[in-house]
């Protein structure tokens, strides 16, 4: 991956006694078929320690619609792992993406750990991805970024949640750096937002006033129409207060959509709020009903 931000950097290079598994891959192509009414996975390639569980139609209002799960059978990342998904949807695809667990990143000894995601959507596609939270391990060092790459008429909903760490074990903001980059832009490659969450606890107060002040921080992207997103952003705040945790959505540059911050004291409430967000975008651009995956 290029362009590694200098907090993440300066950690250096891992030198992994074996590169196998350190390089997951994941390329999933989503197109809508018209003979089934569905989408179906028109490409797929993976490469330990990730894959994509094939698609489930789950819903009786959206029948069209595939819920996936990316998964790594690894259990978590590790020092010098660099993750790559790319996500494609077109004639118009729709799709719930989620993975099966948290993203475990694990202490480190030298180095780092890097995943990018890549989406791309296009006109009249519909994707929803949605992971589950991020738990950073003291000691350990992450970098994701992700780009979005959306038609003026596609709609991306995209969440990340970021914990203190394992707070269980003692572990809270133990970790040395976790860093979420996030842009979007057309399809053409103009950008239409940015947005970065830089976390180093070792270096910085994160509870002090103005910063966090809670454990847990997640945060909601949501390309769409721009002639839906003012109904979506008043939809969205007003959820938002009614779940009475700190939390806020505000119309993104270019009237591209909306980005909703949220923080609270447990991931669950944060995931809820995201859930939220997506409902109601479900229904303004699908008018349909929105059913979260069921996890053991």
């Amino acid at each position: 991956m290029e362009g590694i931000p200098p907090e993440v950097a300066g950690y250096g290079a891992a030198n992994p006694a074996s590169e196998t598994g350190k390089h997951g891959i994941l390329v999933l192509k989503l197109a809508g078929d018209k003979t089934t009414g569905r989408t179906v996975v028109k490409e797929q390639y993976s490469q330990v320690p990730l894959y994509a569980q094939k698609p489930m139609y789950l819903e009786e209002s959206l029948p069209s619609m595939a819920y996936m799960y990316v998964i790594s059978p690894s259990g978590g990342v590790l020092q010098g792992d660099t993750y790559r998904i790319d996500v494609s949807l077109e004639s118009g695809a729709q799709a719930h993406l989620t993975t099966q667990g948290a993203t475990r990143v694990y202490k480190m000894e030298e180095g780092f750990a890097t995943q990018e995601i890549n989406i791309t959507a296009d006109r009249g596609c519909y994707l929803e991805y949605m992971p589950d939270q991020i738990i950073p391990y003291a000691g350990s060092r992450f970098y994701q970024k992700t780009s979005i790459r959306a038609h003026e008429e596609a709609t991306v909903v995209y969440s990340e949640i970021i914990t203190p760490g394992r707070v269980a074990s003692g572990e809270r903001f133990g970790y040395d750096v976790c860093y979420l980059r996030i842009q979007g832009s057309d399809l053409q490659g103009g950008l239409k937002f940015a947005d970065s969450s830089v976390l180093e606890p070792k270096k910085h107060d994160v509870m002090a006033p103005g910063a966090l002040e809670q454990d847990v921080v997640a945060s909601v992207y949501v390309m769409a129409p721009s002639r839906l997103v003012p109904e979506l952003g008043r939809l969205a705040n007003a959820a938002l207060a009614d779940m009475k945790i700190r939390a806020g959505a505000s119309v993104m540059p270019h009237s591209c959509g909306i980005a909703a911050r949220m923080l609270g004291d447990r991931a669950e409430i944060l995931q809820q709020g995201a859930a939220r967000i997506a409902e109601i975008t479900r229904k303004l651009v699908l008018g349909a009903p929105y059913t979260k995956m069921r996890k053991g």
